[in-house]
């Protein structure tokens, strides 16, 4: 499961010690670019917001719900899908996850039902890192990195549970953080 290389369409998992970051405290990322000399791009998989895609883009007919993609470019909206079928010019991560494509196809594609809730996820901003910031955190044991055993099921995981399956999934001294508060403080 633990894997230390970086590669698109691998999981993030921030490891416990990072409690207390606004943006990443047990967060999941789901890495759909990486090279090493330009650095990386993800999405945050388990940080739903309070908005529904209706809210933000009025002339579509759906309640799905927008998640915290990451800090940067929070006011743009980003999508990651499994329907490459359906949506011209999307771009391929891994393991039958694609990222963006055309919006006014996927907009027509809403309003007529014929995308569901487990085959897109939208994201407001999205989470990135320079040429060698990632390897330099993955040094300082801010994430560990795993391999996306669910693949393109990956949008029918529970967010809640998300992290603490993954701590379960690692065991040893991770077990403590399954159970514990999301503020350690608060306990």
């Amino acid at each position: 499961m633990l894997n230390n290389k970086l590669e698109k369409g691998m999981l993030l998992i921030a490891e416990p010690s990072i409690i207390g970051d606004l943006s990443f405290n047990r967060a999941v990322i789901l890495l759909t670019d990486y090279t090493s000399h330009s650095g990386a791009v993800g999405f945050i998989l388990n940080k739903p917001l309070e908005y529904t895609l209706q809210e933000l883009i009025p002339d579509v007919n759906c309640d799905f719900t927008i998640y915290n993609g990451g800090p940067v470019e929070q006011d743009n909206l980003y999508f990651i899908h499994t329907i490459p079928e359906l949506i011209p010019e999307s771009i391929e991560i891994a393991d039958g996850l694609y990222w963006g494509g055309n919006f006014e196809q996927i907009k027509w594609l809403i309003n007529q039902n014929k995308i569901e809730k487990h085959q897109i996820r939208f994201f407001l901003g999205y989470s990135g890192w320079a040429s060698s910031q990632l390897e330099e955190e993955l040094t300082e044991k801010t994430w560990f990195v795993c391999e996306n055993q669910y693949k393109s099921r990956i949008f029918q995981k529970p967010a809640s549970d998300f992290w603490q399956e993954k701590m379960k999934d690692m065991g040893g001294e991770y077990m403590i953080w399954v159970n514990a508060p999301e503020n350690p403080i608060l306990n």
